[in-house]
Parts: C-alpha cells; structure tokens; sequence
C-alpha cells in the first residue's frame, strides 16, 4: 500500500534543492548545477556560454577611447590625457608583452610635462587585456580613491592612461615622477565570467629593474565581485602600509581593515546567506 505522505515528502525534498541550488549559483558566477541535455549543456547554458566568450574576445580586442568611453566631462574633471607604450598596435601588444612594460619616448615626455613629481599617490589607468574592464570600473573607483587618499593627507597626482598596457609599466612611472605609492588600475585577461574585471596593482616607490616580488595586487574588481567601495578602502589601506613599512611586494602582508560600509552592514558585500 503506498503511503500517501510519500508523494508530499518528495515534493517538498525536490523544492528544498531547487532553492539550494538557486542559492549556490547566486554566490558564484561559475556554471555549476547548470543541468544537461545528454552529454551536452542545455541549449540556455550553450548560449549563454558562446555570449561570454564574443563578450571576452571584443574586450581584449577593443580601443580604449577616453571621450567615448569615460565621457567627455570626466576627462574634463581629471584632465586625463593618454600616452602609449612602445607597442604600435593592438596586435602588436598582444604578441610583444615587453612593448608594453615599456613606454615610448613621446610617453615618457609627456607624462614628465604633465605629471607632478613626488606626490604621495599616483594613479595612472592601463587598458590592459580589456577595455571595457576599464570602462565599466574606472569612472566608480577613481573618486573615490582621490577621496579617501585626501582624506589622509595625502597628496594625489594627476591620473594618466597609458594605451598599450602591461603592469611593469609602473616601473617606468615610478622613475619618472618618484611617487611613494604607484597604483595601476588596469584591464584584467577576460574570462567566462566576466569580461569588466578590473585589477589594482601597487608598489612602493618602484623603479626599472622590480619584479612582481616588489607588487601587490587587489584583483576582480567588478560588479559580481569586488565592489568599486571596498576596492577603494583596500587600495588606499594597503598603500598606508606600504607608506609605513617602506616596501611593497612579498615584504608587505595585505591587512584587513573594516570600513565604514561594513560598520554599517556587516553584510554590505556578501550575498545572502545559503
């Protein structure tokens, strides 16, 4: 005789994971408990998955255009102004990384004609593997680090792009205006996830010749990521560190402050909870 209970048990049992598989893919962009069809992803994921990787491929691709991309009133504010690595071109720089940790001539003229020496925070903005990373992140997490950066005293330099990018070019910004600290924002590889993640790497007075040892790094700055608030609370607490300490890299051990944010809501920047 069935038991007429078993019916609702399964069906209660069914709904309970439904709701926890929806909970688990809400905490991660990744495509688990996606389902299939046969050996295959269902046609939706499929789909979904051929978008990211166009989405991937045009950001590696793409002409980071300050006017454009920024708007013309934003580069107005921070007088932003471009100069370009050694690398001629974007396909260039793709198979030449070493262009791109080097600027050209003309760049190192004009960022010692425009740039200010010996500021304690200078910010310069890299398109890096992915403009559209650096459009989406950059026009958030740039006031609020000159923000907070003034708030302690601290002295701002002028932000400049540099078109071409790869992270040693802080080397060579380091050399020519001498800042304490040298923060890259820059274009992170796009993945399957996301295409608009932005990175942050610091380094502590850096000069030809250091290496990642001498670097830190703040990495998946993006919508379902690292939001552009707690970026900026990260970057500007590991650069007072680094101001303390005098060195930056393996020598300093990123600390975990808590901010303002997440006084308020300890749970600011989690998603609900499983």
């Amino acid at each position: 005789m069935t038991d007429p209970e078993q019916p609702a048990a399964e069906s209660s049992r069914l709904t309970e994971l439904s709701q926890l598989i929806r909970a688990v893919r809400t905490r991660t962009p990744a495509r688990i408990l996606v389902g299939r069809a046969g050996p295959c992803y269902r046609t939706a994921t499929q789909l979904e998955l051929r978008q990211d990787h166009a989405a991937a491929v045009d950001a590696v691709q793409a002409e980071l255009n300050p006017d454009t991309d920024f708007g013309p009133e934003f580069v107005r504010r921070w007088q932003l102004f471009m100069v370009q690595t050694c690398a001629g071109s974007k396909a260039e720089y793709l198979l030449r990384p070493d262009l791109g940790r080097r600027l050209s001539p003309s760049a190192r003229a004009e960022i010692v004609r425009q740039g200010v020496t010996g500021v304690d925070v200078q910010v310069a903005i890299g398109d890096g593997l992915s403009a559209a990373a650096v459009r989406a992140q950059v026009p958030h997490l740039l006031p609020l680090l000159e923000e907070q950066s003034r708030a302690r005293g601290w002295s701002f330099g002028p932000p400049f792009i540099v078109r071409y990018c790869r992270v040693g070019v802080l080397n060579e910004v380091g050399a020519l205006l001498d800042p304490t600290v040298a923060v890259l924002l820059i274009g992170e590889r796009p993945g399957l996830a996301t295409a608009e993640s932005l990175s942050a790497y610091l380094a502590y007075r850096p000069r030809p010749g250091h290496s990642d040892a001498q670097r830190n790094l703040i990495s998946n700055i993006h919508a379902r990521g690292i939001q552009p608030e707690a970026a900026a609370w990260r970057i500007v607490n590991l650069a007072a560190q680094m101001r303390q300490c005098g060195a930056s890299g393996v020598a300093v051990k990123e600390e975990m402050p808590v901010s303002p944010e997440q006084r308020e809501s300890p749970c600011r920047f989690l998603d609900k909870p499983l």
